[in-house]
């Protein structure tokens, strides 16, 4: 069962994404020749106009095949004859749709579940909040300047910014009051604390609201995913971080599993919900890295082209995504392989 929710939150943010490019490619007068879910050999497919459909063995992956997309083609529909305009309308497509989808199912979850607003519940003695004279029912407003909207998001920048001194803006009885706190090292935790915490209740959103949260939402998720990369870039997380699709399936299966047991079905859910936004918010901007085979790849070379006027070799750019996807998939099976290790 876990590996079935799991392929079926796989399947969704792919196909979302692969959407965008196919919608994008159609829209701009593109030839489609294949827009498949997953990879390998087809299980099942059918043609309808100059797009076969289809559905492939392996369920982690998708493919919107376009006419001469890496290569040269006299097909005035393909791909690398349109204008670079649109060519980087058709490449953007995928990971912002990605973000959409995102909006629209923190919609779904914060107009079900409300949102985590940023209100002290509780003070502890003896560290920065207490001698700051910061109280249970004071909303924190700001972090250095960053605006807070989700309790969450202190959680997250405390991890960040490990050790390092913070301004807060915080508000109590619609006044707004501003404090730096020092945050000390707590031996049990083996953290550093500022000294408060919040609530566990969610706040209730009116219809604006859940807009408004949802956008802030996915703009979470967002930041999580470029501060985590910043992080592995400075030495600040290792490889054995890393997850693929093993330890990424055996953990949205352990957070079904939990839920179930503690909360039931519903909020089991909810939780499927939350996990599909991070997901696909992290795939649209894993996407956009300017990397070979990715879709930043891909716009790097487009823009290149449209500060040059001048066509970039389609046989030479197809060569260097041919590498970059050799690459990927090394490192796919690299931490395929520490996923597996982890478990066992």
């Amino acid at each position: 069962m876990n590996i079935i929710i799991a392929i079926i939150i796989f399947s969704i943010i792919i196909l979302f994404h692969e959407l965008g490019h196919f919608l994008l490619a159609k829209a701009n007068g593109v030839q489609v020749n294949e827009f498949a879910l997953g990879l390998g050999p087809t299980i099942i497919g059918f043609t309808k106009g100059e797009t076969r459909y289809s559905i492939k063995l392996l369920p982690f992956g998708g493919v919107c095949m376009m006419e001469g997309e890496d290569e040269s083609s006299e097909n005035k529909r393909a791909f690398n004859n349109k204008s670079v305009w649109a060519r980087m309308s058709v490449v953007f497509a995928g990971p912002f749709f990605n973000f959409i989808m995102a909006f629209v199912f923190s919609m779904v979850l914060i107009g079900y579940a409300g949102y985590d607003k940023p209100i002290v519940s509780d003070v502890i003695d003896g560290y920065a909040a207490q001698e700051a004279g910061i109280q249970s029912g004071d909303v924190i407003l700001k972090m250095n300047g960053k605006h807070i909207h989700f309790y969450r998001e202190v959680s997250a920048y405390s991890m960040f910014h490990e050790g390092e001194d913070v301004e807060i803006l915080y508000e109590r009885d619609g006044q707004k009051y501003a404090t730096t706190l020092t945050p000390k090292y707590d031996e049990q935790s083996g953290r550093y604390l500022y000294g408060f915490v919040g609530s566990a209740q969610r706040e209730k959103a009116s219809a604006l609201q859940v807009v408004q949260n949802s956008f802030y939402e996915v703009k979470y998720w967002i930041n999580i995913t470029v501060d985590s990369l910043k992080m592995l870039l400075h030495g600040g997380a290792s490889f054995n971080d890393l997850s693929g699709p093993v330890g990424i399936v055996k953990s949205i299966g352990d957070t079904y599993e939990t839920s179930v047991s503690t909360d039931g079905y519903f909020y089991a859910f909810l939780n499927m919900l939350n996990i599909t936004i991070y997901r696909s918010a992290n795939l649209g901007v894993m996407n956009l890295l300017p990397l070979p085979a990715l879709d930043g790849g891909r716009l790097l070379f487009l823009i290149i082209e449209a500060i040059r006027r001048k066509k970039i070799d389609p046989e030479k750019e197809g060569m260097v995504h041919f590498v970059g996807i050799m690459l990927l998939m090394g490192l796919m099976v690299l931490v395929m392989f520490n996923d597996i290790r982890k478990i066992f």
